[in-house]
């Protein structure tokens, strides 16, 4: 299971009372997606919210693929914004305590240990295979991108 499988949105159901409509826990499931990417119904949250879920539609289902919002590129830049916040040396609860601010979104920080610990062992695996392959560029690249992830 992805990580943005286990992404909710905070207060959903203060969130569907106020759209009048039921929307899933889940973050990242297509009617919660249907109702962000469609935008039906902002207008009826409070400033605070929308402001909110307007900023987690604009920096996540902005992209020019024929199948927005459901290409994957909400969830690929989802996981950017998850490890951008380890680069920037926050842990499991900071990176939780962020993202609910910055987005009315929030994962259990067990998750997203979890989750950046596969992160790492994936790097690992990768740069083996750059180390075998030869590829010493990419090698050093890898190291580094890992070296930052596990800190």
């Amino acid at each position: 299971m992805a990580i943005t499988d286990k992404i909710y949105v905070k207060n959903h159901r203060q969130l569907s009372s106020q759209l009048e409509t039921n929307i899933p826990k889940g973050a990242f499931k297509g009617a919660t997606l249907d109702m962000l990417f469609q935008g039906e119904g902002l207008e009826k949250l409070d400033d605070a919210t929308r402001d909110r879920v307007l900023d987690f539609t604009q920096d996540f289902l902005d992209c020019g693929c024929d199948n927005n919002p459901y290409c994957g590129c909400p969830e690929r830049k989802f996981l950017q914004y998850l490890l951008e916040l380890r680069a920037q040396g926050l842990g499991p609860d900071a990176i939780v305590d962020v993202m609910t601010d910055d987005y009315m979104v929030y994962a259990y920080s067990g998750d997203v240990l979890s989750f950046l610990d596969n992160a790492v062992r994936t790097l690992e695996a990768a740069e083996g295979l750059a180390r075998v392959d030869g590829a010493d560029e990419a090698h050093d690249e890898i190291r580094r991108a890992k070296r930052d992830l596990a800190r």
